[in-house]
């Protein structure tokens, strides 16, 4: 499926472009900027380079690169600023947006960029019924879409059912090209169009670098983009980088030993890290920064989904471990059974905070501090499991419920993070000692993902989510029929109360412009999630960095983090 052949115009620009990358003369200083590679790691393969069904960060570290949307977002204002759209224009009332796409925008294989790809996006992708993407879960309000339409080649008109009140923000949704995926759309192959055993030539997007390699269980190889449309402040085609490469390791502990032996140009630091880091800075020419607490979450939760498997005819969980699991005291007397002080201090090395609720203090001005909280307490633990009938009725150590059953289950998480795995150990260890059976086992990380969103095949995991500062874009999280509403996900309707008003809240946070009104309505559903405990919370780490000191235009900030601006990065001179 690589495309319709292309007129001669088109063909002969892409020669001059592919043999003359810049079209104006780089700065002086941009001529020693160009070349050379930073090389990074991750722990996971990539489940799929399509963007638009990903659910995982293993296709979005892959896509990330790729794909761009009309806006992004500042990585130290948080402010939302144009990206792949010159500027837009808004109605009074409101609720219809126009975006005007820069001029001379062009997909890595040379083709334009044009409003048709906005159109196709959102039309045929996004909102196709046939697609699981969980963009449609953010841009639907109360079972209503957005119109999406051309008004020219670089002209697209948004109109809103409804006011849309984190819209901007929400139109850094990746952009991909109507002339290489509308085939597979009519054909009805788009799920499984761009999968990892496609050739990386025709992955196709407008961001900074295009993938070039990919060797399973090895590396991912990204060279700059030669169409790239973006220019440095002093006027030099970016990206500056040649490549971008990512070693596939087995687990954090390989990562470690790849920086320290001087592979790896940066490595997250785990909290145990940090003190054998950190001494090293001068004699091994790198820094190690600090910016603050995740904004992503770490939690334990249990699978609450009546359903059957379609082939067996056999329910996803036993009828009896469903009752436990749909219990909200079961799952407080297990957020009890959670030593997040111990967490702290032996898996982080006292670098870290417990974490109560979706939404951690990084996320600034949403976060919500007055939730509850569940202190470790194992005797309160045994009470509330006592007061819902568990007991050792024989004696073994182990708790049966009111009908005999053996209070034992299945836990995993996913191979590979370090960290998560010594959680894993120590939240067993105490559920163990409360007389629950806890069966651990870590699993590939996309073979979990397969479990939690197509198979069910799961009882208890402990995981994590990337964050953000706006709440309605977790809405695919928290609304009952969500994509990634984990511990049932898809509901045709609110299994519980609880569900029903979280999702009244995203359907009316959304809509609400007054920021006071809508941090009252996401306050709101973050002290819901702290009674109910669809996810239990554990803590929130540091986001720690150790970055060769080898690179210019570094400028971490803590949303964006280390590499936000990886296009205007380059080699300094002494290092390439």
């Amino acid at each position: 499926m690589r495309g319709q052949s292309v007129s001669l115009k088109i063909a002969l620009s892409v020669y001059l472009l592919v043999v003359f990358p810049f079209l104006t003369a780089p700065s002086e200083a941009g001529q020693e900027r160009y070349g050379g590679q930073l090389v990074l790691s991750t722990t996971s393969d990539p489940r799929s380079f399509n963007d638009i069904i990903a659910k995982e960060t293993s296709t979005t570290l892959v896509t990330g690169h790729i794909f761009e949307g009309l806006t992004t977002t500042n990585a130290f204002t948080t402010k939302v600023e144009p990206h792949l759209a010159e500027r837009w224009e808004v109605s009074p009332d409101g609720l219809v947006w126009t975006f005007y796409l820069k001029e001379g925008v062009v997909w890595n294989d040379g083709r334009p960029l044009t409003a048709d790809d906005v159109v196709f996006t959102f039309n045929d992708l996004i909102y196709n019924p046939d697609i699981p993407s969980s963009a449609r879960d953010i841009f639907t309000i109360d079972g209503k879409i957005f119109k999406v339409e051309k008004m020219d080649d670089h002209t697209v008109r948004f109109t809103l059912p409804v006011k849309f009140a984190p819209f901007l923000r929400g139109m850094s949704q990746p952009i991909l090209p109507q002339h290489k995926l509308k085939k597979a759309v009519e054909d009805g192959r788009f799920n499984f169009t761009w999968g990892i055993d496609t050739a990386p030539e025709k992955i196709v997007g407008t961001g900074p670098f295009r993938l070039t390699r990919y060797d399973p269980g090895q590396r991912l190889i990204f060279e700059r983009n030669p169409f790239y449309w973006k220019k440095s402040e002093e006027g030099d085609s970016l990206p500056y980088l040649d490549q971008i490469v990512y070693l596939i390791v087995q687990n954090a502990d390989v990562e470690l030993l790849k920086f320290m032996e001087g592979t790896l140009d940066s490595y997250s630091v785990r909290g145990m890290d940090y003190p054998l880091l950190k001494p090293l800075e001068k004699d091994g020419d790198f820094t190690v920064y600090d910016l603050g607490p995740d904004m992503g979450s770490q939690f334990i939760f249990f699978n609450q989904n009546p359903g059957k498997n379609p082939n067996t005819g056999k329910p996803f969980v036993e009828p009896h471990k469903l009752a436990w699991f749909r219990n909200a005291a079961f799952r407080r007397a297990v957020a009890h059974a959670i030593d997040k002080d111990k967490i702290i201090e032996i898996v982080n090395n006292n670098l870290g905070y417990p974490q109560h609720s979706p939404m951690g203090p990084a996320a600034g001005f949403f976060h919500n501090p007055h939730v509850v909280h569940y202190d470790y307490d194992l005797e309160k633990a045994r009470e509330i499991l006592r007061g819902t009938g568990f007991m050792d009725k024989d004696k073994d150590g182990f708790l049966e419920d009111e009908k005999g059953n053996l209070l034992e289950f299945s836990f995993y998480t996913n191979a590979g993070n370090t960290e998560r795995m010594d959680i894993a150990a120590i939240i067993r260890q105490d559920l163990e000692g409360l007389g629950m059976k806890v069966n651990f086992r870590a699993l590939e990380f996309n073979t979990l993902v397969s479990r939690l969103t197509s198979t069910f095949e799961w009882e208890a995991v402990l995981l994590g989510l990337t964050g953000g500062i706006e709440p309605h874009f977790g809405k695919n999280v928290w609304m009952s029929s969500g994509q990634l509403h984990m511990w049932y996900p898809r509901q045709e309707s609110p299994a519980t109360e609880w569900e029903k008003r979280i999702d009244e809240i995203f359907i009316q946070g959304v809509q609400e412009l007054d920021e006071k009104k809508r941090k009252q309505l996401y306050d709101e559903y973050q002290l819901i999630v702290s009674e109910q405990l669809p996810l239990i919370y554990t803590i929130l780490g540091v986001k720690i960095y150790a970055v060769r000191n080898k690179f210019g235009n570094l400028k971490p900030a803590p949303y964006g983090e280390i590499f936000h601006n990886l296009e205007e990065i380059y080699i300094k001179e002494g290092y390439k």
